[in-house]
């Protein structure tokens, strides 16, 4: 486990590969070069890309390679754990996820100076692009596209972290450097560890072999991040353990996360028409998330709402229970999954170019079983990859 003072410390730390590249092209005027050309910079076996300066090269060298200890077999499980239960994955990452991000009163606040607080489906979008590319087939290797996914993370951070710090809105002294190490760690634990609790709190079976091997996944790319390796458990128990921790000493309400979280309602309760279903959203948002997250991000009370979730909570477990001999179950629990992964971000951008793609592995299998999400192929701008 990391120490405490060893976990204070993560507050100063950033990305020095990344952060030199950034440096680098903006002292060099460069960076709308890079950008364009990266945007089709999108495989792990694509050549990388000419007319890049030698900083980028050498960092996309430099970056290109999984850790050695990646066991293949663990990844291919997580695989297989996400075909069967992405759609989950998502309805977690949907209604609490984002809200947990949003108690972090510093990444709050990084959100808040960087996109603004009215942009919660490019923050979704972003996510969910990732987690995409993180679980498809061999996503480390030959055909996947992660790897170019996580370098340009890498780029995107520290472009972030020049951006405020030159900026002279963020007191690196009092603050930490923005988008900092102990940042990175967090929002780990928020889309592994996290999601996992949010999942069985939903009623969705979850075995602590799944588990550990979702986490194991999410250890593997926080290591390409750059996180350094110490800062990050090696077990699902210690991660919990490191995870409640955080949420107990870092985790907390701000002007930020508050307002965040309510664009971020105000944004889902767009797919519920009318006044009817109003209260749901914030009712699967309190199902899903620590209860006293939810109270720090004001996510309104409905008894009403509440009471039906509970009771859809315990219908998912006897759904769950029936899943293998009961097609009915299996439809109604994928369908709700699927609304969400390949209908929640395409509907409520207003058109923008925030769809998903859907790594073309997942895709067949899911499509091989009835479940596979619609209209979901349109490539992600620039500014998502």
């Amino acid at each position: 486990m990391v120490d405490a003072a060893a976990f204070e410390a993560l507050k100063f730390q950033g990305d020095p590969l990344a952060d030199a590249v950034v440096a680098d092209l903006v002292a060099t005027g460069r960076v709308g070069v890079v950008n364009e050309v990266l945007a089709h910079f999108r495989a792990n076996d694509q050549p990388i890309p000419e007319l890049l300066p030698d900083s980028v090269r050498e960092f996309l060298v430099a970056t290109d390679d999984p850790p050695a200890w990646v066991d293949q077999d663990r990844v291919a499980r997580a695989y297989e754990f996400f075909v069967d239960d992405g759609v989950h994955v998502a309805s977690v990452l949907t209604f609490g996820a984002m809200v947990n991000c949003y108690a972090h009163a510093r990444a709050s606040r990084v959100l808040t100076l960087t996109h603004g607080l009215n942009q919660p489906h490019r923050r979704l979008s972003e996510t969910s692009q990732f987690v995409m590319d993180m679980m498809g087939r061999d996503a480390f290797g030959s055909g996947g596209s992660f790897v170019p996914t996580i370098q340009k993370t890498r780029l995107i951070h520290a472009a972030v972290r020049h951006f405020l710090i030159s900026s002279g809105k963020w007191d690196v002294a009092v603050d930490g450097v923005p988008v900092c190490q102990q940042d990175m760690v967090g929002a780990l634990f928020i889309f592994s560890v996290q999601v996992i609790e949010g999942m069985r709190r939903m009623g969705i079976s979850v075995t602590e072999q799944e588990a550990e091997d979702y986490y194991y996944v999410w250890r593997a790319a926080g290591a390409m991040l750059g996180i350094p390796a110490d800062a990050v458990p090696e077990s699902i128990q210690d991660a919990r353990e490191l995870s409640a921790a955080m949420v107990e000493s870092v985790y907390g309400p701000s002007s930020e996360g508050v307002a965040l979280t309510r664009h971020l309602l105000d944004l889902y309760e767009k797919l519920f028409p009318g006044k009817l279903f109003d209260g749901i959203v914030a009712a699967m948002i309190r199902q899903v998330v620590n209860p006293e997250v939810a109270d720090w991000m004001e996510v309104p009370k409905s008894r009403g709402w509440n009471g039906v979730v509970r009771a859809g909570t315990r219908l998912v477990r006897a759904l769950e229970r029936a899943e293998d001999n009961s097609t009915l179950a299996t439809t109604i629990l994928d369908r709700a999954g699927t609304i969400l992964l390949g209908g929640s971000v395409r509907n409520l951008t207003n058109g923008q170019s925030t769809t998903l793609t859907i790594p073309s592995d997942l895709r067949e299998r899911w499509e091989a079983e009835g479940r596979s999400p619609a209209s979901t192929t349109a490539e992600p701008t620039a500014t998502q990859r």
